[in-house]
Order: C-alpha cells, then structure tokens, then sequence
C-alpha cells in the first residue's frame, strides 16, 4: 500500500495520549481532545475497511520493513476479515467508553488527562495486535497492552482496586513468560530450518512449521495456548477476571473484557491453529472439554454473584467458552460463528457494563440485594439494561443470537456431545440474566432506590451506538459473515480441516425417490 493505514490507525491513538497528557489538567479540554482522536481513529478504521476487499484471502493493507535482523522481527502489519472485524470493534468501543466515562476519571488517584490518555493508548496497542503478522512484534503489543489497563485498574478502580490490578498484572505476565519460551523456540525452530536465518514473519513461518518435529510443535503450542487461556480467560485460569471486573470503573470493564480478553481468542485463531495445526487438532479433545466447563461452570457461578460487575464477569467466562468452543470444532460454521462472537459478546457486553455503571453510581452500591423497583422510578436505564441482559442471553432478533446458533451448528457437526452439554449453557445464560432483572427492576420501589433519576442525553446518547449496532446485526449479519468467511476458509485450510461432506448429496435424491416408487 502507498499509504500506511494500518501504521496510521495505531499510532493515532498513542499520539493522541501524548497530546492529552500534556493538556491542562482543569476543564474539559483534556477529555474533549480524547474524543476528537478517538473518533478520528474510528474514522480512518471505516476507511481501513472501505478498502478491505471480502472477496480476497490473505492478508490486505499490508506493511513490511526489517525491524532487528538478529531476530529475524520485522514490523510487519496487515489484517484479514478475523482481524479487521476487531479492529474495528475497538475503535467503535473507545469512543463509546470515553462519553460513557465523562466523570468516572474524577475520583481517581490521578489526574483526569491520565484516565483518558491510557484508553486511548490502550486503542493503539490492541489495534497494533490484532494487526500484526509478525509473531516479535505480536508479543511486544501483547505485552504493552498491560500497561494501560493495569493503570487504569489501580488507579481509578474501587477501594480493592491495587489487589485486583496486581492479581490481573501477575496472571498475564505469567501467560506471557509462557508464550515467550515458545517465541525463543520459533526463533530456534526457524533459523534451524531456514538455513540459519531466523525469521518470525508468518507468511514466513508457515511453511516452515510444517517440517517441525511433532513433540516440538506440541510444546510451541502449549506456550501459546496457555498465554491465550489466561487472556481469554477460560476455566481454570479465569479468576482474576471477576476481581477486576468488580473493581475497575465500568469503562475499563468495558475495554478489559470487550477488547483486551478478546486478544486471547484471535490468538488461538492465529497462532495456536495457523502455526500448529497438527497440535492443534492433537489438543482438541482437551480444549472443547475445558470449553464446555468453561461454559457450565461461569454460567452457574454467576447465578450464585451477589455482585452486579462480577456477575457480568462470570457471564463472560461463559460466554468465552462458546467463542473457543467454536474455534476449535474445525468447522466454518464454528469459526465464523467464534469470531462473530467476539464482536457481538463486545457490543453486548458493553452495554450491560456501562448501564450497569450509571446504575450502581447513582444507588452507590453494587449489591443485587441493594436494588429493587427501578423500572418504576427510571423507566429509560431498566429498558436498555434488558435489552443488553436479553443480547446477552442471545435472543433471536439481536446480534448474538447469530453467533451463538453458528458455534453450536458447528458443535453438533463436529461432536454432537459437546453440543449438548454447551445447550445447558444457553438455558443457564436465561436464568442468569432474567434472575438479575427480576431482582434489581421488579417489585416494590424500595426507599433507597427512589431518589434514583433515569439516564440523561449523554448516557443515552453514549449506549446508542451499541444498541443500534446489536439490532442492525442481529437482523443483517451478512455484512460481518462476508468480511470474516475467507478468513476461516484459509484458516481451515492450514490446518488441513474441511467442513464434512452432506449425508446425501443432491444427485442422489431423484435416485432415492426412484428406488421408493
């Protein structure tokens, strides 16, 4: 490409919270300038996409320059429809996030440029993630990504705050000195079998992975895997998860659970299955097991939360236990279905963490049994809090709905024993999210609850994009399924998996109607 789209697109972002940070820390400028970049950055995102052609494989918009030869890193950028599709859900969320968090930097430990700045530099990281096909480069935006979100958790978060960033900051730097050992052995493996010169491109390690000893791949594959389990996060390595979620500002939530845990699952796609699929396919049984517990186990657990935040936490587990599930079925109506999950559980999410904020901030508490009445007293807030909480538990008619429907049609193809026991997720996903409206909506206006106003323009207005992009999708999903199907197709392709054949094919029925005459 002439121009560096994708260079252009993170680097926005991060320039953006330079220029925040060095703004006057009295007023509004500082959090109107995060606006201004952020929508900016939304902006050259639809014009990233504008140029995406659907109808081509492979990567698009691509970027190459030599980075440290020593490593064989490059910096290397491009996007395909898996990595398109999550990039633009991140500049669509961020400035959702930044007008839902107008106030919310206020009562941090520190200034409220410094809130604002780290969302936007945590746009550019994920953006450089979900953009890079260099496995070096990959890791150093992998990394980096912590930084802001652990600012923004312990410096803004509530009164356990500090434990809940440090139990976040020490699960994923231990995922990632996993991942490391496992891009060291890439370098090894790939100057082995490049005649001595190292290489992490990926059109590069393709190829060369084939010729990989199979308990050397196996190995390379754990270490990415783990890192990604924990990122995802999957059962057991979840637990930092509704910790964090119950401490953070509903915004950080938002960018925590909506944009960075989604890292987790593209690598799998990325990494896990395009480098290794022999390994892959070899730890399928293991990982749709853990995906379906994964599934069950976040499901029950969050009808037992007494907590709002961590409930929606808990729901999220789950609802990452269809994403994998999805994923590693090695199927198109699986995979597709697994990353337009991803985008969706994003919008979906998003919703109910930042209704849920203006709710728990107005009634000071985030105790379920704290609540009680308050469709009555703010009609507005408990209208959108179900529609997300119904998006959540995938009614026909929303945009999750598709997602869910493609990863269990490619369950039931592939093993129609994880199929059933993911089924017992959907029906614990009604429970949860009907159980929690029920209780903090319904019934008599408690003395407490009464003084509580109903959303204003800005909060409406900051939910509206979500709410009409659940909606949109939910009845026009082809736009998301045309970008992301080529993708699948030549992720499924590397790893040698074909979608299996119909039982009956169509020449065959006239024949069958002939013999039954």
């Amino acid at each position: 490409m002439s121009f560096p789209w994708l260079t252009a697109a993170l680097l926005l972002p991060i320039v953006g919270s330079i220029v925040v940070m060095a703004m006057p820390k009295h007023g509004t400028i500082g959090r109107q300038a995060a606006l201004g970049f952020s929508v900016l950055t939304f902006a050259l995102s639809i014009a990233v996409a504008l140029q995406f052609d659907t109808g081509e494989k492979g990567y698009q918009l691509t970027e190459t320059h030599a980075w440290i030869s020593a490593f064989g890193a490059h910096y290397a950028l491009g996007v395909d429809g898996t990595g398109l599709v999550l990039v633009l859900l991140t500049t669509i969320l961020v400035p959702v996030v930044i007008v839902a968090s107008w106030r919310d930097a206020d009562v941090g430990r520190w200034s409220t440029n410094a809130f604002f700045a780290w969302i936007l530099a945590l746009e550019g990281l994920a953006i450089g993630v979900f953009s890079s096909v260099d496995v070096f480069l990959f890791y150093v935006f992998f990394e980096a990504t912590l930084i802001p979100i652990y600012f923004l958790i312990g410096g803004y978060g509530g009164p356990r705050r500090t434990y809940a960033a440090v139990k976040f900051l020490i699960f994923s730097l231990l995922g990632g000195l996993v991942m490391l050992a496992s891009v060291v052995g890439l370098y090894v493996q790939s100057a082995k079998l490049n005649g001595g010169t190292p290489t992490y491109l990926l059109s590069d390690l393709h190829p060369l992975m084939q010729d990989v000893s199979t308990s050397t791949g196996r190995w390379l594959f754990l270490g990415f895997f783990i890192a990604f389990a924990v990122k995802a996060p999957m059962v057991p390595v979840h637990t930092w998860l509704p910790d964090a979620a119950d401490e953070a500002t509903p915004g950080t939530s938002v960018l925590l659970v909506s944009i960075l845990d989604k890292i987790g699952t593209f690598g799998m796609i990325r990494f896990c299955l395009e480098l290794f699929p022999e390994a892959s396919r070899w730890a399928t049984p293991v990982v749709l097991t853990l995906a379906v517990i994964s599934v069950l186990y976040g499901g029950l657990v969050a009808i037992a939360q007494k907590s709002i935040p961590r409930l929606i936490a808990y729901t999220s587990v789950s609802h990452f236990g269809f994403i994998v599930l999805g994923i590693f079925v090695m199927n198109s109506q699986g995979q597709v279905g697994s990353t337009l999950y991803m985008f969706n559980h994003g919008l979906s999410t998003g919703v109910l963490f930042l209704v849920t904020g203006y709710l728990i901030a107005r009634r000071g508490s985030r105790q379920i049994q704290d609540f009680g009445g308050v469709q009555k007293v703010a009609p507005v807030l408990a209208g959108i809090f179900l529609v997300g909480g119904l998006s959540s538990l995938s009614l026909p008619g929303l945009s999750p709905f598709v997602s869910e429907f493609l990863v269990m049609t490619g369950a039931f193809v592939h093993n129609w024993w994880y199929a059933v026991f993911a089924v017992f997720g959907i029906v614990l996903a009604a429970l949860y999210i009907l159980l929690m409206y029920q209780r903090t909506m319904t019934g008599p206006v408690t003395p407490a609850v009464a003084p509580i106003r109903d959303l204003d323009r800005r909060e409406v207005a900051a939910l509206a994009p979500l709410l009409a992009l659940i909606v949109f999708f939910g009845f026009f999903p082809k736009p998301l399924i045309d970008v992301i199907s080529p993708a699948v197709e030549t992720t499924l392709t590397q790893v040698g998996a074909h979608d299996p054949s119909p039982a009956v094919s169509p020449g065959d029925v006239p024949a069958a109607e002939e013999a039954h005459e």
